[in-house]
């Protein structure tokens, strides 16, 4: 039996607790907000009451000894989240974005290096079925190189809370997830990025709500990125409209329906070369599905066998460097060099 604590009571952690309630062998011992009282109303909600409640991080780790921190704290508070648990012994999952800054994520993997512990992120978007069939589709090779890759994300959600005066709030706390979905398909480094951000007049956002991004990776294929977290009516899926340009070919997916393929068949139809219809893979027992179920299932499964998680916070830190240097083009207006 495993042994976990929860820090973070707001919102986004039922998602959390519901996945965890359902894994054989864990159980979530305590939990732990700023406002003690969301905490126990959060206990009462979930089913919880045997859970121990607290404000303080450092007296539950004391008290309890829990083999796991999951991390769903607001961004800000992160690193000292993470370094405590790491410091108490914990493997540590946690919310994303890592960081809000490249040193705090650079001083959780040294932690997490240093204390012998796990720490990984909720990169939940890779662990869709379709970007996993995509993924397969695009490293068979039948499609060619990638050369490039586009993504558009417009939603108009009214959050309330900390997101609506976060800095560079697309970047940091949506988009981050869409350029960890094109590293992924992509699997190779990020290289530099130029972006332009803005505020829309109707926009409900203190910073960052509005974003278009040109990245290039290592093996010079393009990613370009399109999207606006204050846009009116005919929107997009959470996942966002993807397109995928191939030398030989190509794919699309709206994040909803299946994903969807064409290559040149070797023949030409007037001005442009005839295409034929490319099945898209089906998933693999290999792969690694379920969103926040699936990455929270990889987390224990890493700590259970000494393995690494594919989100581990070493590999997942170059997401972040994508959403940082974003960030950093706006403020220099210029091209960024992307590092670690």
């Amino acid at each position: 039996m495993l042994t976990a604590v929860l820090a973070g009571c707001g919102a986004m952690s039922a998602r959390w607790i519901d996945a965890i309630k359902t894994i054989d062998g864990l159980r979530l011992v305590g939990l732990v907000d700023v406002d003690v009282e969301r905490a126990r109303a959060c206990a009462e909600r979930h089913g919880l009451g045997d859970a121990t409640i607290d404000s303080d991080l450092g007296a539950m780790l004391s008290a309890r000894r829990p083999d796991i921190l999951f991390d769903v704290v607001p961004p800000e508070a992160r690193r000292e989240v993470v370094l405590a648990g790491l410091a108490g012994g914990c493997h540590v999952l946690s919310e994303k974005p890592m960081a809000m800054r490249m040193e705090d994520a650079r001083a959780m993997v040294a932690a997490a290096r240093r204390h012998g512990r796990l720490h990984a992120v909720m990169q939940n978007r890779r662990y869709l079925g379709d970007v996993r069939r995509l993924r397969r589709l695009l490293a068979s090779g039948i499609l060619g190189r990638i050369t490039s890759l586009h993504a558009d994300f417009f939603i108009g959600p009214h959050f309330g809370g900390f997101r609506e005066n976060m800095e560079h709030v697309l970047l940091l706390d949506m988009a981050i997830h869409t350029f960890d979905v094109a590293r992924y398909l992509v699997g190779a480094a990020p290289k530099s990025v130029c972006c332009f951000e803005w505020e829309p007049a109707n926009s409900w956002y203190r910073s960052g709500s509005s974003v278009a991004a040109g990245f290039e990776f290592a093996d010079r294929s393009i990613f370009t990125y399109r999207g606006s977290w204050c846009a009116v009516g005919l929107k997009t899926s959470w996942e966002a409209n993807w397109r995928i340009a191939c030398e030989r070919g190509g794919a699309i997916w709206d994040g909803v329906n299946a994903p969807v393929a064409e290559r040149a068949s070797g023949s030409r139809d007037g001005l442009f070369d005839a295409v034929e219809p490319v099945e898209v893979p089906p998933l693999d027992p290999s792969d690694r599905v379920g969103g926040h179920l699936g990455v929270i299932e990889d987390f224990i499964r890493a700590i259970r066998n000494g393995s690494e998680p594919e989100t581990r916070g070493a590999d997942n830190i170059n997401s972040l460097a994508m959403a940082l240097a974003a960030a950093e083009s706006v403020g220099a207006e210029r091209r960024v060099a992307i590092s670690i």
